[in-house]
């Protein structure tokens, strides 16, 4: 799902992000669902997954 409207709680910037190149992400982490947006174009919209999608997705991406 797509959407423009900020979430409540605010958003934080993903703590992979590159600094050098401006590669970030933002994330604003609901109990019902995770916004997902690039911090380069914040007016862009975001993204809305099921917090259980966002889960899956961190346990798919992340090797430490």
């Amino acid at each position: 799902m797509i959407r423009t409207k900020t979430p409540r709680g605010g958003w934080r910037k993903s703590s992979r992000s590159d600094e050098d190149t401006r590669n970030c992400v933002e994330v604003a982490v609901h109990p019902a669902e995770v916004g997902v947006r690039d911090t380069k174009d914040r007016e862009g919209g975001q993204l809305a997954v099921p917090g259980t999608a966002w889960r899956a997705f961190l346990d798919t991406v992340t090797t430490d």
